[in-house]
């Protein structure tokens, strides 16, 4: 299909062609796009140079990827696709730049992940559609040249296509966004566990004059951050349907079955105090915010409540009692491998040899994992290097290392499928967090018929009567999740019934 060197796809622009720039794209490319999503998706039969994107020989999309893909192209090239990890949104986003090349002649496929990890891995799925991607994720020497030098040949015709994945960080920095104005009206960016991209500084730096925009998460809504959400959806688009559900990605084999055990936690009498004085404040807060709140709002997601609600999270975290239960638990299964344990960013403060005051609990659980109990485990952070990474993966799946003690650079992102267990010890609130880490432990691989799931879920104190109400309305929340995926497992009756000590203190029966 040719096209107008000329045209523009819903490019916003505050100069004085905007008006005769977007009646140039309503009146040619809309159609052309819809065109694409009453077609069916399709493989290429004619041949595709080299570093021009081309679906794999073998690749067959799924039923919902196809209207996912067609989803997108009838909402004029734009929009959210939230799917559940492991259902393949990459193979769904890199199909849709294989459409648009075929279809409309795409030039620059731009890709933006939030860490270094995810954008070696995109660049390994890249190549299987035949690209040749730029990673821009460390020394602005090593890729700012050929970025300018392979986009001036893209805009003079001497390039058919360019592939560049970029961090979140890098994005932002002057090098990239000097780069940024010249790219060409067939541009598609894609915004990779795009929740991330909602600060407004991020935000604030995706180009405007990109019209062609995909966002990919499974949980595209931001904690406490209503704005934030907002604004990704404003820029990429709504979320698409179909929306691809953890029970969607279990039932069509895209993830394990499994096995889920809540482990009930006690807070100290020390956390104890801390927790009824921090959600006494978040109480007074509610009960004055509710008075100017309209009905149909959502009474939490207030800015001035978020630092309170975060603090209170950490403790819970960061739990002393955690420690006990996982020494318990791990006593029984030191023959056991392939096993991940989520920790909290918090300090663990116990009165044990196990840590001090301001030790994290990364370090606690490593302790006890290996030095106690002599369970071969390593830790795996941010910090942790690319190359040590793959290393640890290595060991990991072979079993020479039984366990890996992990924080949050696991919840987004990083593929380890060999995961047959997991213990999360940081039991968040936080959806976004809930709904990743659960979907990593639940990847399909030889072998990996089920995967178990052990979480530790903290019993907040009594409270008395000035906080009961507003604190059950808080734990409900939480409560909804964790029923959620106990209703999926395997022994969902047994991992309900574990579940029934909170439901009662609270009166929340009826969830």
């Amino acid at each position: 299909m040719s096209i107008d060197s000329k045209s523009t796809y819903r490019v916003q622009k505050s100069t004085s062609s905007q008006v005769s720039t977007t009646s140039k794209w309503r009146a040619t490319s809309i159609n052309r796009l819809v065109a694409v999503a009453e077609s069916q998706v399709r493989y290429q039969v004619d041949s595709v140079p080299v570093g021009c994107p081309k679906l794999p020989e073998h690749l067959e999309l799924r039923s919902y990827q196809q209207q996912a893909i067609s989803n997108w192209f009838k909402n004029q090239g734009r929009g959210t696709l939230k799917m559940a990890t492991g259902s393949g949104k990459t193979i769904t986003a890199l199909a849709i730049a294989c459409q648009l090349y075929q279809q409309i002649g795409l030039q620059v496929l731009i890709i933006i992940c939030p860490f270094r990890h995810l954008v070696s891995q995109w660049g390994r799925e890249c190549e299987k559609f035949q690209l040749q991607p730029i990673l821009a994720c460390e020394s602005i020497h090593k890729w700012q040249s050929k970025f300018s030098h392979q986009l001036a040949r893209i805009n003079t015709g001497q390039q058919q296509f360019l592939t560049i994945i970029t961090t979140n960080e890098t994005l932002i920095t002057p090098g990239f966004q000097s780069q940024l104005r010249y790219l060409p009206d067939r541009t598609l960016i894609i915004g990779d566990e795009v929740h991330n991209l909602g600060a407004k500084k991020r935000e604030s730096s995706l180009p405007r004059n990109v019209g062609l925009r995909l966002a990919l998460s499974a949980t595209p809504e931001r904690h406490y951050d209503e704005i934030g959400t907002q604004s990704i959806l404003d820029y990429f688009g709504d979320i698409l349907q179909p929306e691809f559900t953890l029970k969607d990605a279990i039932d069509c084999g895209a993830l394990v079955h499994y096995l889920y055990y809540p482990i009930l936690v006690e807070l100290t009498e020390t956390e104890s105090e801390q927790y009824l004085k921090l959600t006494r404040a978040i109480s007074r807060k509610l009960i004055y915010k509710n008075q100017n709140i309209p009905n149909n709002s959502d009474e939490f997601d207030t800015p001035d409540l978020t630092p309170l609600l975060m603090q209170r999270a950490r403790l819970i975290g960061a739990a002393a009692n955690k420690l006990v239960a996982l020494k318990t638990l791990m006593a029984g299964r030191l023959n056991t491998s392939h096993t991940l344990f989520y920790c909290g960013d918090g300090s663990s403060d116990t009165s044990t040899s196990l840590s001090t005051s301001t030790t994290q609990q990364l370090t606690a659980v490593t302790h006890l994992l290996g030095q106690e109990l002599g369970y071969r485990v390593n830790t795996y952070t941010s910090t942790t290097s690319l190359s040590d990474r793959e290393q640890l993966r290595t060991q990991f799946e072979s079993g020479a290392l039984q366990g890996l003690v992990a924080i949050r650079c696991l919840d987004e992102g990083i593929d380890i499928p060999a995961i047959k267990h997991a213990v999360i010890l940081a039991s968040s609130t936080n959806p976004r967090q809930f709904i990743q880490r659960r979907g990593r432990i639940l990847r399909p691989d030889p072998g990996k018929e089920r995967a178990t799931l052990y979480d530790m879920v903290v019993l907040p104190p009594e409270l008395d009567r000035e906080t009961l109400s507003i604190e059950r309305n808080l734990l409900k929340r939480e409560l909804l999740r964790l029923i959620e995926f106990a209703d999926l497992a395997d022994n969902a009756a047994a991992a309900r019934t574990q579940l029934l000590t909170l439901q009662k203190r609270y009166g929340l029966m009826e969830l």
